[in-house]
């Protein structure tokens, strides 16, 4: 602890992805040494170079540090250098939709060879309730001669990473933690404490664990119920748009959510399933979470149907069809492809024969099957000579007037088009299209709409 509170303490952070290296990166800004683990050498190669490939840390940032504090590694032996861990790397899901915890397994094989004695152990992986005590407490104290609470200190702290947001980020967003031990958790507050502006304690790490998981499955919830209300309002001819947007404004009691063509992302479409997989261990079963679940992930066949109906319309069958998907990145603004619904729109609208194309102002390029796709520019041309547009995401540097004014059809998973000027060849989400009228009277009276 009083290393900790001079600076001199080095600490380790192994995975260094879209949490683990802001993380570190924060660290060393705060005057620790810190080594950055990863078992791929060329995220290490591209760090050391100064180049970042995270959005959420710019080059310049990561120069400033990468001569001096910051040192990353493949060579998880400076694990014995360290006076704290913090474990980062990826919890996901196997193909039965059980938790795959390989990754935690492997850097705990790597901690009880090289750590030493008085060594804080920080878990960030959103995983299950139990994982803490299960995978690391118990393995540390059957193979090595340390205690947990006495030698060594453990403690769990999920992750909040939201990639691209400008307000908060790894500094200044609340931190949640708990310890196996009081003593743990006193140890793991003044480490974070010194990097970090507001810190939340609770009583264990299970309750920890439960945070987060708490925290995704709400908004998992929340969204399957707007979702499967999209698909209803379909039905029945209403706008599930213009629905929520007037529910908003009611100033308490609601909290609006918003329908998509889908959930991405690492947390939203995985952290409710580790629960509902470890609650089945206790003979409960989650039924809001397994049928939000099922909601949410089949909302990229609802799309595809939709736009096969509106093809049809048209007189076109969607084999051969000429789609341009605008955005595939799951959320505005980022590149972050994880569990995104556009790609998976993307690959079913490729197994109905679909021609295929997709602009991203943020992805590059993308793996699709085996071969890698690059964008198509967004101009007048290529927005013409599509059957149909297809927002998938709504990014902000995308000219949306200007697909609506060239595309033969737009179909706008993200009510991104509702500010511009549209008309009968934009259709909404749900199969609705902008009130006009609305609009016209909310001009006529001065009023806004949220």
């Amino acid at each position: 602890m009083e290393k900790i509170s001079n600076k001199n303490a080095t600490v380790g952070v192994v995975g260094l992805g879209y949490v683990g290296l802001p993380l570190a990166v924060e660290v060393a800004k705060q005057g620790f040494n810190v080594y950055g683990f990863d078992v791929s050498e060329e995220k290490v190669n591209q760090l050391k170079d100064g180049n970042s490939y995270v959005m959420d840390v710019s080059d310049s940032t990561l120069q400033d540090i990468i001569d001096g504090s910051f040192v990353p590694t493949t060579d998880f032996s400076n694990i014995k250098h360290c006076d704290a861990i913090s474990i980062c790397v990826p919890t996901p899901l196997n193909k039965t939709k059980d938790p795959d915890v390989s990754f935690i397994n492997a850097v705990v094989q790597e901690l009880i060879q090289y750590m030493t004695k008085d060594t804080v152990v920080i878990l960030e992986s959103t995983t299950y309730p139990g994982t803490t005590e299960e995978l690391i407490k118990n393995v540390i104290e059957e193979e090595t001669d340390y205690k947990v609470g006495e030698d060594v200190f453990l403690c769990f702290s999920p992750e909040r990473v939201d990639p691209g947001n400008p307000q908060f980020n790894t500094k200044n967003t609340p931190k949640v933690i708990g310890g196996v031990t009081p003593t743990c958790l006193e140890i793991g507050l003044r480490l974070y404490n010194s990097f970090l502006e507001n810190l939340v304690p609770v009583s264990s790490t299970s309750v920890a664990e439960m945070v987060k998981l708490l925290e995704n499955t709400f908004r998992s919830v929340n969204i399957g119920l707007v979702n499967e209300l999209t698909v209803m309002c379909d039905r029945m001819d209403i706008n599930v748009w213009e629905v929520i947007d007037a529910a908003a404004t009611k100033p308490f009691g609601y909290m609006p959510f918003y329908p998509g063509p889908g959930i991405g992302g690492h947390c939203i479409p995985l952290d409710p399933m580790y629960l509902s997989w470890k609650a089945k261990m206790f003979n409960f079963y989650n039924r809001f979470i397994e049928l939000a679940s099922d909601v949410n992930g089949n909302m990229p066949r609802y799309v595809l149907q939709q736009v096969s109906d509106l093809l049809n319309e048209n007189e076109k069958p969607i084999k051969n069809s000429n789609v341009l998907i605008v955005g595939l990145a799951y959320k505005k603004d980022i590149d972050d492809l994880r569990e995104s619904p556009a790609v998976e729109l993307f690959r079913l609208l490729e197994d109905k024969g679909a021609n295929v194309t997709y602009h991203d102002p943020y992805v590059k390029s993308f793996k699709n099957r085996g071969e890698v796709l690059e964008p198509v520019s967004l101009d007048e041309n290529t927005v013409s000579n599509s059957d149909i547009v297809v927002i998938a995401t709504n990014h902000t540097d995308v000219d949306y007037q200007m697909v609506i004014d060239n595309a033969q059809i737009v179909y706008d998973t993200r009510n991104v088009t509702k500010k511009y000027n549209t008309g009968s060849n934009v259709v909404l989400l749900g199969g609705s299209k902008h009130d006009e009228e609305v609009r016209l009277l909310e001009q006529k009276f001065g009023l806004t709409p949220k």
